[in-house]
């Protein structure tokens, strides 16, 4: 051995080393992107060892006495930022309605682009982005059938978009753990599984019902079947909870997007001035549904309201620029509260407790009813989320624990997948208080969102081998990892870019849509096609596509585009920490080094 690494002592590895190390795990057969997983590493997809994990040790009254006070104060933390999450949520809602409102409502005013399934579907999927609520949308819906504006089967597929529009909310709270590349990993692929299982429905069940007006169908039999009577809107125990606080920086009247979209204009503001009156007996107040949002009554004079109590009453600010305002407020409370809670789940979830809570949720019933565990967690997140009212906090909740290793991805899968049952339960006991004029159009609309979610279900998870939404979040979570701005392409292309573009196509007429659209999705289908036999059935594929080689990087590569990306932002969120994980693999693993001849 050379003298210079004689005495334990181990020179600095260059980056021809780091490479011929990197060069040697993959010969070696090594097929994860992260470096060092088969040479003593860690799987970033198993829990990560928790410190101190089997360590007892004899304590005193004073130092247990100690632990407790401690671990109470960080169960207090953790409970307080928790709370002021959620409340950052509903703020962040209320911004992208103040900032996006007119357009949602102009948006839905065109009848002839309505009529296009593709053109409703990313005009849900747009709406609900602008204004980051499914029951707002929702209730949009609603009014415009009650209105004559909409049929139910034009209906359909813009519920089908409201579906995918509200699983942005997880993606962009997974963004908030970009710091730390593994947590990154499971959090980005904990909120696509949720994005993909959404969208894997939508191109099955679309042209299905394009075809055959399935779900309408469905729904009206159930309809029919059902004696319907005008009830009241169930207890939103979240909002309880949060309106306290949340009414105090602002309130809006949700109501004027409705009366927007249904042809109502009005240049009045969404920003709510007036919350009571003088003299109303107590009692008398007009119950809200979600699917018919309060209005404030002009037909009071003036002398008799009560104005509201939030921070923007009476501001002579635009709605656009309280809109900024509340963003950019609530991005950075949803941040801090956001690292805030992983780092004291990390702090507490310790040892035995981080090992008997993570057993518990991810435990599964004794041979052979294990395959009941599940269905039993899809049953948990739609109760949950019933219970929250908002399968938006919830699934955005969950993300968070996926990222420090609570929850593994096959247990979150059934949690998202019911959330999305319980969020139409929550829509349907909505719709059933409704006024008697629209309680049949509304109830109809919660039944095709809830008819759309059970036969997801029933395609990508009742067969455990059909579960694709689960190996494709694995794959875009270790893509995520190894070039963190994928994860920005991802959420600017699926819930913005792409929406838009086949939106402008639809303004041009359905021929030029499918003219463009159709040979698009063709060879997009084709190339997966190829991509699927060239790593299973290579035999069968022509010689000259059994690999990519023949194309320029650029187009069978990500590596061109990460230089591009990485030389215009030199930020480590952007760039990715191949390099750096190969430099501390080395300085890990000595031996690594010592073996090589440098």
């Amino acid at each position: 051995m050379p003298n210079s690494l004689a005495g334990g002592q181990f020179p600095n590895p260059t980056l021809d080393a780091i490479d011929l190390v990197d060069r040697n795990l993959r010969n070696a057969g090594t097929s994860s992107s992260i470096p060092g997983l088969e040479e003593g590493g860690t799987d970033p997809w198993a829990f990560p060892q928790q410190k101190n994990a089997d360590k007892l040790k004899e304590v005193s009254t004073a130092s247990r006495f100690h632990q407790v006070v401690v671990g109470f104060l960080k169960a207090c933390g953790l409970l307080g930022n928790l709370y002021f999450f959620i409340c950052s949520l509903d703020i962040l809602g209320s911004a992208f309605q103040l900032l996006g409102s007119r357009m949602a409502g102009d948006i839905f005013k065109d009848n002839v682009v309505l009529s296009n399934p593709v053109a409703g579907l990313v005009i849900g999927v747009l709406v609900t982005v602008l204004v980051q609520s499914s029951s707002t949308s929702s209730s949009i819906v609603v009014s415009m059938v009650a209105s004559k504006l909409l049929t139910v089967q034009m209906s359909v597929p813009i519920i089908m978009g409201v579906n995918v529009g509200t699983s942005i909310t997880s993606t962009l709270v997974s963004m908030a753990q970009s710091g730390d590349r593994e947590e990154f990993q499971r959090a980005f692929s904990g909120s696509a599984v949720h994005g993909i299982f959404n969208w894997l429905t939508v191109l099955v069940l679309l042209p299905l019902e394009s075809a055959t007006a399935a779900l309408e169908r469905l729904s009206g039999l159930a309809l029919g079947a059902a004696s319907l009577q005008p009830g009241r809107q169930a207890p939103d125990i979240l909002k309880a909870l949060t309106q306290p606080f949340t009414h105090l920086i602002i309130q809006l009247d949700t109501g004027m997007i409705t009366s927007s979209a249904t042809g109502n204009t009005t240049n009045g503001s969404l920003i709510k001035q007036w919350c009571d009156v003088q003299g109303k007996p107590p009692g008398s107040n007009e119950e809200c549904g979600g699917f018919h949002p309060c209005r404030e009554n002009s037909t009071v004079a003036p002398e008799n309201r009560v104005p509201c109590h939030h921070l923007f009453v009476g501001t002579g600010l635009t709605d656009l620029a309280v809109g900024f305002i509340l963003l950019a407020g609530s991005l950075l409370v949803l941040c801090t509260c956001l690292v805030l809670i992983v780092k004291l789940l990390n702090s507490v979830l310790q040892g035995r407790i981080a090992q008997a809570v993570k057993t518990v949720i991810n435990a599964d019933f004794p041979f052979p009813f294990g395959w009941l565990s599940g269905y039993l967690a899809v049953l948990v997140g739609a109760g949950l989320t019933f219970l929250l009212q908002s399968s938006s906090v919830f699934t955005a909740a969950i993300v968070p624990l996926m990222g420090v290793g609570i929850i593994n991805l096959e247990r979150a899968y059934p949690l998202f997948v019911g959330s999305n049952i319980g969020t139409t339960t929550t829509a349907l006991l909505a719709a059933l208080a409704s006024p008697a004029d629209m309680l049949l159009f509304a109830v109809q609309v919660a039944l095709i969102h809830f008819f759309f979610n059970l036969a997801g279900i029933l395609l990508w998870y009742l067969v455990p081998v059909l579960r694709l939404p689960i190996p494709l979040a694995k794959r875009f979570g270790d893509l995520t990892a190894q070039y963190r701005w994928v994860a920005i392409v991802y959420l600017l292309f699926t819930f913005l870019l792409l929406p838009l573009a086949a939106f402008g196509l639809s303004l041009a007429g359905g021929s030029v849509l499918a003219a463009v659209g159709g040979p698009l999705v063709g060879l997009v289908l084709l190339i997966m096609l190829i991509n699927v036999l060239q790593k299973h059935r290579p035999s069968w594929l022509p010689p000259c596509l059994r690999s990519w080689a023949w194309l320029p990087l650029w187009l069978h590569s990500l590596e061109p585009w990460d230089r591009l990306v990485t030389g215009c932002c030199p930020c480590s969120a952007c760039s990715n920490s191949r390099t750096t994980s190969k430099v501390a693999h080395c300085y890990e693993n000595p031996e690594v080094i010592a073996s090589q001849q440098l």
